[in-house]
C-alpha cells in the first residue's frame, strides 16, 4: 500500500486536474465537410421546390483590388459594425464588385455581395447563405424576402427581389448590424 503525505498529494493533484481538463477538451470533432477546392460555380436545388432543376450558383467573389467599394463608405460598416476599417477591398464582380472589410487585425469583418440576373439564381444565392431551412425569415426592406442567420461567430442578412440578390456577411453575431448594412446597400443603389 502506497501512503502520500500531504506535499505530494498536492502535487499529485497539481499534475492530475491540468491533464484531466485537457483530457475533456480533445475529445473527437466531427471532420468537417469539404469544401470545393476550385472557384467553380455550386449546384443548389432550386428555390421554386420539388421538381425543379437545380440552379447554378456563381462561386463565392474574391477580393480582387483595392477599394473603395463604390456604394458603401467605410465609416457606415466602422459605425453599423462597430470595428474600425483598416482597408477595403474588391471583386472583379460586374455590374458591382463585392465588398470586402477588413478590421486592424487584417481579418475581414464585413463583406457585401450584390447579384444582379436571373430570379431564381438571386434566390438561390439567398437561400444558400441563409438556408430557409435554419434562417429566420427577413423581409426589409420591404419587397424584399431572404434569410437571417448568426452564429459561429458571424452574421448573414441576405435577401432577394426579383432577379438581384444582396448578401452581408459580419463577423458580429448580431443580424441588426448586417440589416442595417443591406439596408444602406439597397437604398445607395436604388435597387
Amino acid at each position: 500500500m502506497i501512503w502520500l503525505t500531504c506535499p505530494a498529494m498536492k502535487r499529485v493533484v497539481i499534475i492530475a486536474a491540468p491533464l484531466l481538463a485537457l483530457a475533456a477538451c480533445a475529445t473527437e470533432q466531427p471532420a468537417a465537410a469539404p469544401r470545393p477546392s476550385s472557384p467553380a460555380a455550386s449546384i443548389a436545388p432550386s428555390p421554386g421546390g420539388s421538381g425543379s432543376a437545380p440552379v447554378a450558383v456563381p462561386a463565392a467573389p474574391e477580393p480582387v483590388a483595392d477599394g473603395p467599394c463604390p456604394y458603401l463608405t467605410s465609416s457606415v460598416v466602422a459605425e453599423a459594425n462597430g470595428q474600425h476599417v483598416t482597408k477595403v477591398r474588391t471583386s472583379a464582380d460586374k455590374p458591382q464588385p463585392a465588398c470586402f472589410f477588413y478590421r486592424p487585425d487584417g481579418s475581414v469583418q464585413l463583406t457585401v455581395r450584390i447579384y444582379v440576373g436571373e430570379a431564381a439564381v438571386a434566390k438561390a444565392l439567398v437561400d444558400e447563405a441563409a438556408p430557409i431551412a435554419t434562417s429566420s425569415p427577413a423581409s426589409s426592406p420591404s419587397g424584399w424576402k431572404g434569410g437571417s442567420l448568426s452564429g459561429d461567430g458571424k452574421a448573414v442578412y441576405a435577401v432577394a427581389k426579383a432577379g438581384t440578390a444582396v448578401v452581408v456577411t459580419s463577423n458580429q453575431e448580431q443580424t441588426i448590424k448586417a440589416r442595417r448594412i443591406t439596408e444602406t446597400v439597397i437604398k445607395n443603389l436604388k435597387l
